[in-house]
């Protein structure tokens, strides 16, 4: 049953990507999803999300007297079990498959494919000795499925029960075929990423019409689009005073001695750190790639050998101290200790009285690029195109309400920490509700395709590479 299980991606919630499809996930509702076996397809899953995931249970009997190859990759099998176990997956998901024995077949043709192209670029990446996947990395991912797949059941009994009708007849067992997929996953990221980074897998320019096909194929399953906003803003943060800084820094050096002496990171961060999202759990901030954190953060963090504690770091949020704990060619591990500079109540009111002056300044006709860039905290985003209005946090759809394009809305403020910001915001356009057109998504299918395309030349140069036997 291991490789039965190989492709059961829908099983207790689990996502697990490969690297086409983690490298295009949708990012919006007018997003195209690219599925990894083919450059011709558009998807996007407009079903409102159940109220508890469930395991979803094969819809037929699983059940092989003997189990066929199928294919062959390098010295790996691709089993007829594997590709009935995603039949099954599709089908409990909802999909409507052919009904005739040609139109099956086909459908079985294609999921060999998708499935020899996961194993080329695992192989691939296994042959790379500077492509690594540790078991504690593993670990640490199995770990954080398995917690939020046990949150959506309100007792063990009923947890077991959906993992056997999964196939899974303990939660080891589980854990163990997590596991596998974790690394799998792992594996094909790292080595789509570090072709990337090395301009190894340069985007396909695609043409208008691949392009339109492409999007005339699927657009029943689109769906409609919902009614979006868009909008640009200035967020104003107080400041500390110089003296405020002085006490933090020094403070941030004093640990970075004691940390030099031999103290324990994870303790230190779980006793100074200000930042609730990592202070639990010692400070740390898992795997992450360059363009996520704060420029000043990753200049450090990137430059950092294993094991070394940084001398404080300043960013927007104040000073960091940061070890990296391992390091790949594209992502690092590692922790911080964040500590926030005081703010008094003068320096809020000052911010607030400067929020109120921006915004009578862009009344009298001030130019709000110019604004923006004297008084934009860098650490928040400057703008926002085609937000589903359901999907504005409160704070914002509270003061937006049905504001018109052009309008710039009262000051408002956000919650940051211990510390508030001040909003000063202007709509930028309303879209409603309706039917996705071509050119909602024609940028997005441009961007994913030509990935998609390179990412196929990629794998034919694989194939001829390696030895792949398909059987009929």
């Amino acid at each position: 049953m291991q490789h039965c299980r190989a492709r059961l991606t829908v099983a207790l919630g689990l996502l697990i990507l490969g690297p086409v499809q983690a490298g295009l996930a949708a990012q919006d509702t007018t997003s195209v999803a690219i599925d990894s076996s083919a450059a011709n397809s558009v998807a996007a899953d407009t079903t409102p999300p159940p109220q508890r995931e469930a395991v979803v249970a094969p819809m037929r009997d699983t059940t092989f007297t003997v189990d066929r190859v199928m294919a062959i990759v390098g010295n790996r099998p691709v089993l007829a079990s594997q590709v009935e176990e995603e039949i099954f997956s599709r089908e409990a998901q909802g999909a409507k498959l052919p009904t005739s024995p040609e139109g099956i077949e086909a459908v079985r043709q294609q999921i060999v494919g998708s499935i020899i192209d996961e194993e080329l670029l695992v192989q691939q990446a296994q042959r790379d000795t500077a492509i690594k996947v540790t078991d504690e990395e593993v670990a640490s991912g199995v770990e954080e499925h398995v917690k939020k797949v046990r949150a959506n059941f309100t007792s063990e009994v009923d947890y077991r029960a959906e993992l056997q009708k999964a196939g899974f007849q303990t939660p080891e067992e589980y854990r163990r075929w997590l596991s596998d997929q974790q690394r799998r996953a792992a594996f094909q990221n790292r080595l789509i990423e570090k072709l990337r980074e090395g301009g190894k897998l340069k985007a396909v320019s695609p043409t208008e019409k691949e392009m339109r096909q492409f999007f005339d194929e699927q657009r029943a399953s689109l769906g409609s689009q919902p009614a979006t906003l868009s909008f640009r803003q200035i967020v104003i943060s107080p400041k500390p005073s110089p003296e405020a800084k002085a006490r933090t820094k020094a403070q941030a050096d004093s640990i970075v001695l004691e940390l030099r002496r031999g103290a324990d990171f994870a303790t230190a961060a779980r006793r100074f750190s200000q930042d609730p999202g990592s202070k639990e759990q010692g400070g740390s901030l898992n795997w992450f790639r360059r363009g996520v954190m704060v420029p000043e953060f990753e200049r450090v963090a990137f430059g950092l050998k294993p094991g070394v504690v940084s001398d404080p770091v300043e960013s927007p949020f104040g000073y960091h101290i940061i070890q990296v704990e391992r390091a790949q060619p594209a992502e690092v591990q590692a922790r911080h200790i964040l500590l926030v500079p005081e703010i008094d109540s003068a320096h809020v009111d000052t911010a607030r009285t400067t929020a109120e002056a921006v915004r009578k300044a862009l009344a009298a006709g001030a130019r709000f690029d110019s604004l923006q860039r004297l008084y934009h905290d860098p650490s928040a985003e400057r703008e926002a195109d085609n937000v589903p209005i359901t999907k504005l946090p409160e704070n914002y759809a509270k003061v937006i309400g049905t504001a018109d394009s052009g309008t710039v809305v009262p000051v408002f403020t956000l919650p940051a920490g211990a510390r508030e910001q001040f909003v000063v915001l202007q709509v930028t356009g309303r879209r409603p509700a309706g039917e996705i057109k071509y050119e909602d998504v024609r940028d997005r299918i441009r961007d994913q395709l030509g990935q998609q395309l390179a990412i196929r030349r990629y794998l034919d140069r694989l194939r001829k590479a390696t030895y792949v036997e398909i059987r009929s």
